[in-house]
C-alpha cells in the first residue's frame, strides 16, 4: 500500500512496535468472553438450587445475558469507532469484571438476573472493540494472517475450553467461582491493553450518535433474540413469540430505511452491502447456527446418555479445539496470504459438515474413538479454517472510522446465529425424540425397557437435529463461494465502498475493486 492511501486512511506508516503485546491481551479478553457464555451453562444448575430460582425463570440466566449483549452491539460497535478503540475495550473490561463480581456475589434471583444483563452490556462494548483494534493494527496481509488465526482458534475454541473450566470450578470448588474467575481475567487484560495497545490516529467517527438508529436497532436485536429463546420454550406458534419475529421485523425495516436517509448512521448500509462483507456475515451466521446447536446436543448427549462428569464432558471436546486451533493457525494462516478467502471458507465448511456426518451416526453404544473423535476433529479442522479468513474479510476493506461497526456486525451475526441454533435445532430434536418414543414406547415392557426407548428417543433427536447442520454448513459453504470474490490479501484485495477503503492490507499492486 502506497504511503499516501496509507495517510489518507488515518493509518499510520510505520506499525505499531507493541503490536503483538497487545493481541497477547486482546486474545485473552476474546477468551473471557467467550468462556464465560459455556462456563455459565455448567454452573446453571447448582446456581439455580443456591438461590431458590425456579423451573420457569432459570432460562434468565442465559437470556437476560443474550439479550443484553446482542441487543446492544452494534451500539457498542459504533461507541467504539466514537470513543475509541482502546478506551471502549478498557471500560468493557472494567464493567464486565464488575458484573461478574455482582454475579458471583448473588443472593437472590433478582441480583444474579441484573449482573447477568450487566455483563451482557459491557460485553457488547468489549466484543466489537477488540476484533476492532486488531482490524486497524494489524494491516500487513501476512501479520494479519497470523493474528486473526490466533483470534479464530480462540473465538472458535474458547467455549469448550468454558465447558472444562465450568466442569472444574463446579465439581470441586463451587459455581460462584464460575462468575469471580473473570475477575483476573478482566484485570490483567485492561491493565495490558491501557499500557501496550497504541491505536492508530485518524481511524475515530466523531459524527453525532444516531439516536433513532441505536432504539431501533437495540429493539429489533432483543426482540429477535427473544422471539428465539421463546420459540424454545413456549413453541413457534406461542403468541408472544410470534408477536416478537413480527416486531423485530417491522422495528428492523424501520431501521435500514432511517439508516439509508440520515446523515451519520449508526451502521452504515455501505457496511453491509459491500458484497463480500455480506458473504461473510451471512455464511458466519449460518455455520453459527450448526455450531451452537450442536455443542448443546453433544454435552446432552456425554452427559445423559454416556453419564460423563462435567469435567470429562470437557476433555471429550479437546479433539475439537485441537482441530480448531490447528486449522485456524497452521491452515489458516499459513495459505491467507496464497489463495483466496473463499477457497479457504468454502472448503472449510465442507469439511465441518463431513464432520457433522459422522455424528449423524450416534447411537446409545456409540465408540467415541470410532465416531465422536474423527468427527470432533474435522469439525473443529473445517471449522478453524473457514473462521479466520472469515474475521479478517469482515473488516477488510472498511474505513477506518467505520472498523468498531463492521466488528460489532460480526459478532451480532454470531449472536443471532446463536440464538437462533438453539432454538431451531432444539425444536427439530424435541420433536422428532417425542415421535420416536411415541412410536415404540408401546413395545417397551417394563420400567427398564421404557428408559432405554426415551434414551434411544433423546439419541434420535440429537442425529435429527445434526442431519439439520449438516445441511446448514453445507448451504454455508455454498454462500462462501459464490458471493465472496476478493483475491487473496497479498495479491488484490477488495474494497468497500467509502473513499478510505483502500487502505487495507499492505499490497504490491493497485487495489482493484470488485
Amino acid at each position: 500500500m502506497s504511503q499516501t492511501a496509507v495517510k489518507a486512511s488515518g493509518v499510520t506508516d510505520a506499525p505499531d512496535a507493541g503490536r503483538w503485546k497487545a493481541l497477547v491481551f486482546i486474545a485473552l479478553a476474546q477468551l473471557m468472553v467467550v468462556l464465560d457464555a459455556t462456563i455459565v451453562n455448567i454452573a446453571l444448575p447448582s446456581a439455580q438450587q443456591d438461590l431458590g430460582i425456579s423451573d420457569g425463570n432459570r432460562q434468565w440466566v442465559v437470556t437476560a445475558y443474550a439479550l443484553a449483549f446482542g441487543g446492544l452491539l452494534l451500539f457498542g460497535g459504533r461507541i467504539a469507532d466514537l470513543w475509541g478503540r482502546k478506551r471502549t475495550f478498557v471500560v468493557g473490561l472494567a464493567g464486565f469484571a464488575v458484573a461478574s463480581a455482582l454475579g458471583g456475589a448473588a443472593t437472590n434471583e433478582a441480583m444474579m438476573f441484573g449482573s447477568r444483563a450487566l455483563q451482557g452490556v459491557f460485553g457488547a462494548l468489549l466484543a466489537p472493540a477488540a476484533l476492532s483494534l486488531l482490524a486497524v493494527m494489524f494491516t500487513d496481509a501476512k501479520e494479519r494472517a497470523k493474528a486473526f488465526g490466533i483470534y479464530g482458534a480462540i473465538a472458535g475454541g474458547g467455549g469448550a475450553v468454558g465447558l472444562i473450566l465450568g466442569g472444574f470450578l463446579t465439581e470441586y470448588l463451587n459455581w460462584r467461582w464460575t462468575f469471580f474467575v473473570n475477575i483476573p481475567f478482566a484485570v490483567v487484560a485492561a491493565a495490558g491493553a491501557y499500557l501496550v495497545i497504541r491505536e492508530p490516529k485518524g481511524g475515530r467517527n466523531r459524527s453525532p450518535l444516531d439516536v433513532p438508529g441505536v432504539i431501533l436497532s437495540t429493539l429489533g436485536l432483543v426482540a429477535l433474540v427473544y422471539g428465539f429463546t421463546r420459540a424454545e420454550s413456549d413453541g413457534w406458534s406461542d403468541a408472544v413469540t410470534v408477536g416478537m419475529f413480527v416486531g423485530s421485523a417491522v422495528l428492523l425495516l424501520a431501521f435500514v430505511i432511517v439508516e439509508s436517509r440520515v446523515k451519520a448512521p449508526l451502521l452504515p448500509l455501505r457496511v453491509i452491502t459491500e458484497r463480500n462483507r455480506g458473504g461473510v456475515y451471512l455464511s458466519l451466521g449460518l455455520a453459527i447456527i450448526a455450531m451452537f446447536g450442536l455443542f448443546l446436543f453433544l454435552t446432552y448427549y456425554l452427559q445423559i446418555v454416556k453419564g460423563y462428569t462435567p469435567v470429562k464432558t470437557g476433555f471429550a471436546f479437546l479433539p475439537m479445539i485441537a482441530g480448531m486451533i490447528t486449522g485456524s493457525t497452521q491452515i489458516g494462516t499459513r495459505l491467507m496470504t496464497r489463495v483466496a478467502p473463499r477457497l479457504l471458507m468454502g472448503p472449510g465448511f465442507l469439511v465441518a459438515a463431513v464432520g457433522m456426518l459422522f455424528l449423524t451416526q450416534l447411537e446409545i453404544d456409540t465408540s467415541y474413538a470410532g465416531v465422536l473423535l474423527p468427527g470432533m476433529l474435522l469439525l473443529g479442522l473445517g471449522m478453524g479454517t473457514a473462521f479466520m479468513p472469515a474475521m479478517s474479510m469482515a473488516t477488510q476493506g472498511v474505513e477506518p472510522r467505520d472498523a468498531g461497526v463492521a466488528s460489532a456486525m460480526v459478532n451480532t451475526s454470531q449472536q443471532v446465529g446463536g440464538a437462533i441454533g438453539t432454538a431451531l435445532l432444539n425444536t427439530i430434536a424435541a420433536s422428532a425424540t417425542t415421535s420416536y418414543i411415541a412410536d415404540h414406547i408401546g413395545g417397551a415392557a417394563g420400567r427398564s425397557q421404557q428408559q432405554l426407548v426415551q434414551l434411544e428417543g433423546q439419541v434420535q433427536g440429537y442425529t435429527s437435529a445434526i442431519w439439520f447442520a449438516v445441511g446448514i454448513l453445507v448451504v454455508a459453504a455454498v454462500i462462501a463461494l459464490t458471493l465472496i470474490n476478493a483475491g487473496r490479501p497479498g495479491g488484490t484485495a477488495v474494497t468497500g465502498s467509502g473513499a478510505g477503503d483502500a487502505a487495507e492490507e499492505e499490497l504490491p499492486v493497485p487495489v482493484v475493486a470488485h
